[in-house]
């Protein structure tokens, strides 16, 4: 059996094959191959919803659950879409884990399709749109799917731009208004979808054709970003940009800045595919844009000091379109065999590092765990509720008729709103991110239980009653908080604006 590095420049020197020219010449498409394709997107979706509720909501999730209930343009750290998403999901299929997932599923096997789609334009047949389909079974897909995030979202929209620009790159300059329509509409899920068109763009300047940016419809293009996107954008200039805030906040540390680059062969199977995209769409000087366009959006994300995963939308389309000349590698049986494999171990890999595949009371100190901080942040929900409902019950019966809850990030609070009214707690109130928008607490509620790390001097006089833990020993974020029990000194007014805070 051939190394991975053999591999990878084998499919690398099978682009040659591909493109004998500085052109890629395609006669018609190939007819898209829904058979083999739609079985690859309604598996990757049925796998999701087979291991939709083995755990409990991701941190995210709840905090989702809580913005969908009070729907908005926009909100102080995100667009609207994802939690409006998750509340579709809720209203259709039941307010449970399960039913606020099933739309993600969904997602995920759409995206799987438009791989396929970018394939078969740029010449791929049956096999390189399979290809490009099985993608979206890699570790941050599945992953991201699996836990309601805007980042499977995100992979959509990003697919579905670079679908549309490659369009209009190979003569149908109707794509730029279609890239523009779904860039503007992708705004209303995250704003990261403005780094993909900068850096298509700066890919344009530097590697042609330039004489698209004379053309009329790139601007309607561009127009049509800003018409689709705007009410979220002025939700951002009546708040003051809060996002920006946000993005100062977020940004990583520059030991987390080193793995930006190795992690980009990690979140994505068989890197050798993508590279062999970016190959392929470099020897042509209609698409080579966007080959420019990854690095330049790399430099973006470390420079603005970004997450790892910010780039894998446009890495899977380069995936589907590096599946085009795989196929052309594939011509020796080994090769196939090869090929295949290394997507079904790839896929394996994915399925036990990003899905619940592990028991939960197995999880402990598990590799999982290590590599994998969303499984953790899936772990305890309840018991944290429970440990908190236990200090309530343990409040005189006076106290407890003035007392709201208190938490300091956002899962926490989603967890109480989740799980406490099935255990009587009152309302649960926080000042992070958009939830303080929510607050301050009705007047006369001057007893306060608090799950924080530390408890804040705004909320007065505190003791300290029981520290949150789960019984499987998993680590996460949760194990460093306290329940508190407070008295506050000073009326809500006073208190509430020294309890905002972002993170």
């Amino acid at each position: 059996m051939p190394s991975s590095f053999s591999y990878g420049m084998s499919v690398v020197n099978a682009v040659s094959d591909v493109v004998p020219t500085e052109r890629i010449d395609i006669v018609g498409r190939r007819p898209l191959a829904w058979w083999p394709v739609g079985l690859i997107a309604a598996g990757a979706t049925l796998l999701l919803l087979i291991t939709a509720n083995r755990y409990d909501y991701h941190r995210d999730e709840l905090y989702f659950r809580m913005l969908g209930q009070h729907p908005q343009w926009g909100y102080v750290d995100q667009p609207p879409f994802t939690p409006l998403l998750a509340r579709l999901g809720i209203e259709f299929f039941g307010d449970t884990v399960w039913g606020m997932r099933v739309p993600f599923a969904l997602v995920l096997g759409l995206t799987a399709l438009v791989a396929a789609v970018i394939a078969r334009e740029v010449g791929g047949g049956a096999v390189a749109q399979s290809i490009a389909a099985a993608g979206v079974v890699s570790a941050f897909p599945l992953s991201a799917a699996h836990v309601s995030s805007t980042a499977a979202v995100d992979l959509l929209v990003w697919l579905g731009v670079v679908f549309f620009v490659i369009r209009a790159l190979q003569g149908s300059s109707q794509g730029w208004v279609w890239a523009g329509v779904t860039a503007g509409a992708g705004l209303y899920n995250k704003h990261l979808v403005v780094l993909l068109l900068v850096s298509l763009a700066v890919g344009l300047l530097v590697a042609g054709p330039r004489p698209v940016f004379r053309s009329r419809m790139l601007w309607m293009g561009v127009a049509a970003v800003v018409v689709v996107g705007l009410p979220n954008v002025v939700y951002q200039v009546v708040h003051g940009f809060p996002q920006v805030q946000m993005t100062s906040v977020i940004a990583v540390s520059g030991a987390e800045r080193l793995m930006v680059v190795p992690l980009q062969f990690v979140l994505i199977v068989l890197p050798p595919v993508w590279i062999a995209g970016i190959v392929m769409l470099a020897r042509d000087r209609r698409l080579r844009s966007i080959a420019v366009a990854y690095p330049v959006l790399l430099i973006l994300v470390l420079v603005s000091g970004g997450q790892a995963y910010y780039p894998v939308g446009l890495l899977l389309a380069l995936f589907a379109v590096g599946a085009v000349p795989t196929t052309r590698w594939m011509t020796r049986r080994w090769r196939q065999v090869f090929l295949w494999t290394g997507v079904a171990v790839s896929a394996l890999v994915a399925v036990v590092s990003g899905l619940p595949a592990i028991p939960e009371e197995d999880l402990g100190d598990s590799f999982v765990v290590a590599v994998n901080q969303t499984v953790a942040d899936q772990i305890g929900w309840r018991e944290y509720v429970w440990q908190v409902g236990a200090v309530y019950a343990g409040l005189s019966d006076a106290d407890q008729r003035k007392t709201v809850l208190f938490a300091g990030n956002y899962g926490e609070a989603g967890a109480l709103d989740r799980y406490g009214p099935s255990l009587a707690l009152p309302d649960v109130y926080s000042g992070h991110n958009s939830l303080f928008d929510l607050g301050p607490p009705p007047k006369g509620k001057s007893v306060v239980v608090a799950v924080v790390e530390t408890a804040p001097r705004e909320l007065g006089n505190c003791a300290v009653k029981a520290r949150l833990h789960n019984s499987v020993g998993v680590e996460n974020e949760e194990l460093s908080s306290q329940v508190y029990v407070c008295r506050l000194s000073q009326p809500w007014s006073s208190v509430w604006p020294g309890l905002k805070h972002y993170g």
